[in-house]
This record gives structure tokens, sequence and C-alpha cells, in this order.
């Protein structure tokens, strides 16, 4: 990591103040672990520390350190938004643009404060006044470890710290299958697991504790399924309706997209779910490959992410969404 960068973070840093932690709306495993894994190492030098979520996060990831203590903005919008405002410093986590923090948005433009981004995503907005970003890595995780190393605080790598980034590691390298992960990957696992982390209970947290609910909802998706074989695509959908039926909660819909993905010869897969609610359609993206996914997003669904991994919305209905996209599939060439 650049060092002049740094050494700026180390003198904003040097005094114990009052400091904020922020991740994008919908946060995953690796926008949580970075989030918590940062809060349990930053508390080891006195700061006091709020984090903040745009809304609730996946019950699967209830079990982290002390993730009860996160201040979620859609259910204490008045008190959270106090809170922010009495933040010196405000880390950004897995995101790079104010827009992804949902309701959020608006406090953190409209708040004077020292910015520090860390991201993995393409396409940084300049809002910070410390941008750490680097679409090398596999997750924001690994860049908090390694910003740790830059800062020479890898000895206050705790266990509460290694298993919020092992978290973060493992949810967003797809258990270190993704193209993404590195060597470098590998060793920063060695020394979280050097740390007494139990590995194997966090990944069974994280993927052992499905609802019934959840499975038959899964089924549902894959009845949905739909294949374009001649254009390496498929994609499946989730209404509403399907949702309320399996008893859906956040959490629940992680994942499924990748299903399509396994299928022999598939390149580019999407799945479609419908929040009411919210009145959009949400869309997550993945590929294999040279097709940029992130690209794509952003062209047609006001989204973006990664190359092989995006997401995206769309305000219209569930019928006229697929429609757009199954018009653009068929002039894909992959």
């Amino acid at each position: 990591m650049n060092e002049a960068l740094l050494e700026k973070l180390r003198t904003q840093l040097a005094n114990p103040g009052k400091i904020g932690i922020v991740t994008h709306k919908s946060p995953d495993g690796d926008a949580m672990g970075s989030s918590l894994g940062l809060y349990h190492l930053l508390k080891q030098f006195g700061h006091k520390i709020e984090i903040f979520t745009p809304n609730r996060y996946p019950e699967f990831l209830a079990w982290m350190p002390e993730s009860e203590r996160v201040v979620v903005f859609d259910e204490q919008n008045s008190a959270a938004t106090a809170l922010l405002n009495s933040c010196d410093t405000i880390f950004t986590l897995d995101f790079n643009a104010f827009h992804r923090a949902g309701d959020m948005e608006h406090a953190l433009k409209n708040k004077s404060a020292f910015y520090v981004m860390v991201d993995h995503h393409q396409m940084p907005d300049t809002y910070a006044q410390i941008t750490f970003s680097d679409t090398g890595y596999a997750s924001t995780c690994e860049m908090i470890y390694d910003l740790a190393v830059g800062l020479g605080w890898q000895e206050y790598v705790n266990k509460d710290v290694a298993a919020c980034l092992y978290t973060g590691i493992v949810t967003d390298t797809g258990s270190f299958r993704f193209a993404a992960t590195k060597p470098s990957t590998h060793l920063a696992v060695a020394y979280l697991m050097q740390t007494g982390i139990d590995h194997a209970k966090i990944y069974s947290n994280i993927h052992d504790n499905f609802s019934a609910d959840r499975l038959q909802l899964m089924g549902r998706s894959l009845q949905n399924l739909k294949v374009f074989p001649e254009k390496k695509t498929a994609y499946t959908k989730l209404s509403q309706a399907e949702l309320d039926a399996f008893n859906y909660v956040k959490g629940d819909t992680e994942g499924l997209v990748n299903l399509a993905l396994s299928i022999k010869g598939i390149v580019f897969a999407a799945i479609f779910i419908e929040h009411t609610d919210e009145k959009i359609i949400k869309i997550s993206f993945r590929s294999q490959g040279d097709f940029d996914v992130n690209q794509f997003a952003r062209a047609h669904f006001n989204g973006g992410g990664h190359i092989n991994a995006a997401g995206g919305k769309s305000n219209v209905s569930l019928a006229e969404t697929i429609q757009k996209f199954e018009e653009l599939v068929l002039n894909l060439d992959i």
C-alpha cells in the first residue's frame, strides 16, 4: 500500500478520537467483516467507534463478535444521524460512492469529516481525504489486513479481528474459488488462522444455518431458471409473492445467482428479485472469464461492481426488466 497514504492515516489516528465506520446498503460478509474487523483493531488504541449499516444485515452474520453494537440507520434514523455527526473520522468500507449507502447518502454528503475509503470496486468517487482503492484485491477484508500490516499493527490482529476478516475473505472469494484469489490472499488467511480462530465453525456459521424456507426458496429459484445455451447465459427470478410464500428474510437470496453460473458452459448468470416495498427489482450478475458484468450493469441497470460480480436495479416491473434483459442477451457476443 502507498506509504505516503499510510503515514497520513497514522497521523490522523495518532490520538484517540471519535470514529465512524460505514458499510454499503444490504451489507454482505465482506462489508460486515471489514467493518467489525476494523472496529476490533482500532478500539485497542482507545478510539471511540460507531459502526453503521444503512439497513439490516443478514441473520447468518449475527454471530460475529459485537455485531449487536452495529447501528442500523433505517431503523434508528435520528439517533444514527446524531451519532454519525459526532464522528471526526469516517471510514467507508467496501463501497466507493455515497449512493451505495442507500438512505445514508444524504447524511454522508452533508457531514463534514475526515473520510477514509477502503474498497476494491471499480471507478471510485473522490470524496475521501485518504483513498485506498485497489481492484486487484479479492475482498475489502484482505485490504484491512494489509492496512494493519502496513501501519505496523499486525500484532493487534487478535482473534476477534481475525474472525471478522476471515469471514469477509471467505465470502468474497467464494471460499477461495474465484479468480481474484491470489497467493497473498492465502498468506493473509494463514496469519488469521494462527490467531486461533475456529475456521471450520466460521464456515459453518455462514453456510450451514439455512432455514427450511430458504432451501424451498432456492428450489423455486431453480424452477424459474431459464437458459440461453447459444449465448452461454442463464438467469432466474423471484417475485415478491414467491418471497412471501417462503417467509423471506434478509440473506435468503445470498448466493442463488451462483447456481445459474454453475451450469456447464454458462459464462453469464443473473437473478432478478422483486421488492415491492422498495419499488425496485434488485439484480445480481455473475460471470466467468473475460465477460465484464460491471460494464454490463453500469450500462443497462444502474449498477456496477467487479468484472465477474456486479449488481444492478430496475424501477420497472419484473416482467419488463426481464424482457429488457433477454433482448440485451440476444445481442451479446459471448
